[in-house]
């Protein structure tokens, strides 16, 4: 077998060094744009092993992957979880090792995740009126995450980010109050595009999504955002702008409005070992076959993942006015 890479670059010139992977499709909350209320999860039997995913997360680090976040679902349901954190911390080579969570479980979490090595956490608030943050989640407790944002702000992390999924005539109006929220604990927010993933019918996408700019122009008059430069692989998707003389950063996040595609840096591992090329296409490798081969080596694996690189598409392509193309619903994708 041929050398493998030090690095994963795809036919477009792109070097991909971040993976998102997926400990778990299932999540204590069923968010609205997330998800269905009435789920159908992968059976335990399908879903990688706390092992496998760890064979994952080494193959991509020795391909020069630098940073890894965990997703679901929501992570911090999965039995066992914090094992296979602090073997990932441990990871020699991995430079971020980073979580996102709904932050139900980070009241009694955060300091621990902290000691066992994750860098940074990403938690999604939606609202802060407890009435309306039920309807959202369906299941969520105000409370209790505002709590688990409080002990994360607390607990140390390089970095602690708030996303919020904003829907026309659902939340818009809480904007500032979510941008003022984070400024209170010195942690950063970001905007996000609600994303045509999986059928709904708890809503019209094409009628709720509220871009970037609409969401910007809630903000003048409010405070003044200077803007930090466009996005960049680096530092991710989001086009992120300063509240001056605050540590705050505010991003935007548009998959929609204002495409980058071009700077796309990762890929994605669904819980069931499916390796997505890009958010907005199927394009897939299907990892889980390669470890549960009889004859299995760690070798095996990072040449498949090399090889799908071949796969990656140079963009994504979201319509709202059409039925989604992406049949899989956000949990299922990874975050």
């Amino acid at each position: 077998m041929d050398a493998l890479p030090t690095t994963l670059t795809d036919r477009f010139g792109r070097t991909v060094d971040y993976v998102r992977l997926s400990v778990t499709d299932r999540c204590d909350f069923r968010c609205v744009y997330c998800m269905a209320e009435d789920m159908t999860f992968a059976p335990k039997a399908s879903v990688l092993s706390l092992e496998e995913l760890e064979q994952v997360a080494r193959a991509f680090v020795a391909l020069g992957v630098r940073k890894i976040r965990l997703t679901g679902g929501e992570p911090l349901v999965r039995n066992n979880v914090l094992s296979l954190i602090g073997k990932l911390g441990a990871l020699e080579g991995l430079a971020e090792l980073a979580l996102t969570t709904n932050g139900s479980q980070l009241h009694r979490l955060a300091p621990e995740l902290k000691q066992l090595g994750v860098d940074s956490i990403n938690i999604s608030l939606d609202s802060l009126n407890a009435r309306r943050f039920r309807q959202l989640t369906r299941h969520g407790n105000l409370d209790q995450v505002i709590a688990g944002i409080d002990s994360a702000a607390a607990a140390g992390f390089r970095r602690v980010r708030l996303n919020a999924v904003i829907l026309k005539g659902r939340n818009e109006d809480e904007v500032t109050d979510l941008v003022d929220f984070a400024r209170a604990r010195h942690i950063d927010i970001a905007f996000i595009e609600e994303m045509p993933l999986g059928l709904i019918d708890e809503h019209d996408r094409a009628l709720s999504m509220m871009s970037s700019d609409e969401l910007r122009d809630l903000l003048l008059g409010h405070c003044i955002l200077e803007p930090l430069g466009d996005p960049s692989g680096a530092a991710g998707p989001a086009r992120y702008y300063r509240v001056p003389g605050e540590a705050t950063k505010v991003g935007f996040i548009s998959p929609h409005s204002h495409n980058f595609c071009h700077l796309c840096n990762r890929v994605r591992v669904t819980a069931e070992g499916r390796l997505l090329l890009c958010l907005g296409n199927e394009h897939s490798a299907d990892l889980r076959a390669v470890l549960r081969a009889p004859d299995y080596t760690p070798q095996k694996l990072r040449q498949a993942i090399v090889d799908a690189m071949a796969s990656k598409p140079e963009r994504h392509f979201f319509d709202l006015d059409d039925e989604p193309q992406i049949v899989r619903f956000m949990n299922v994708t990874g975050g």
